[in-house]
């Protein structure tokens, strides 16, 4: 008898979404203390362009780590992923998302250091000209850090949307053999209790609990939700297993 794949032999030990590479990141960022003068701030800004859209480390050492692990929960939460390949897909799409709504501000300091640095430039001109020729020359003179700017949000975001049907995809898969599973395992956990005997879920190749399989025969609870809290709870009891080796 197939077992549930809620919490199939390749997931039992995956960790919770995030968990790693939010440690992974927390360190690289570590390895920076970050620029100290206005001119160092403003030439980080734009280092970023290129070096925070792209590549492994997510963080930037101005980061907050915290609200970084509250955006991938988010996600989590959202989209309830169960195994390795679903959580992999998940922190993509987070790491996406995270990684998108940086651009706005790297665009904003673009513009700002542009200011400053051609204030005097225009100082002979009409007032009323001068905002806008000042934004003409700061488009001029960063013309690639913008072109790159705007480059990296379009392949961002067609990252995040194949990541999100892949995982769309995935998920759909799953729902129909989770379905298949726990019907069959609530048809054998029925003839049980009219038969008065015992029923071990577990030893019949199921990974789905007794709650489980009663809750799915309530028929309030969608089945990625009930495959979504298998899943954590095999996760959760691994990681304590490991933690006490």
């Amino acid at each position: 008898m197939p077992a549930a794949s809620a919490a199939a032999p390749e997931s039992r030990t995956a960790a919770p979404v995030s968990e790693a590479k939010l440690a992974a990141n927390k360190a690289n960022a570590q390895l920076s203390t970050g620029a100290k003068t206005p001119e160092g701030k403003a030439t980080s800004s734009l280092n970023a362009v290129t070096t925070a859209l792209t590549g492994r480390t997510v963080l930037l050492p101005t980061d907050d780590a915290a609200a970084y692990q509250q955006h991938v929960r988010g996600y989590e939460k959202e989209l309830r992923p169960v195994g390795q390949r679903e959580c992999d897909l998940v922190q993509s799409i987070a790491d996406a998302s995270w990684r998108l709504q940086r651009i706005p501000a790297l665009e904003l300091a673009i513009y700002a250091k542009g200011r400053l640095q051609f204030a005097a430039q225009f100082n002979d001109l009409d007032p009323a000209l001068r905002a806008s020729f000042i934004e003409l020359e700061t488009q001029l003179v960063y013309e690639k850090q913008l072109r790159n700017l705007h480059l990296q949000e379009s392949r961002l975001h067609r990252r995040r949307e194949k990541d999100l049907a892949e995982f769309r995809q995935a998920q759909s898969d799953r729902r129909e053999r989770d379905t298949a599973n726990l019907e069959s395992a609530s048809r054998l956990y029925a003839e049980a209790k009219r038969a008065n005997k015992a029923f071990d879920p577990t030893a019949l190749g199921f990974e789905f609990s007794i709650v489980d399989i009663e809750t799915y025969r309530g028929g309030s609870t969608p089945v990625l939700e009930i495959a979504y809290r298998a899943f954590r709870r095999a996760s959760e009891s691994q990681s304590k297993l490991q933690t006490a080796a």
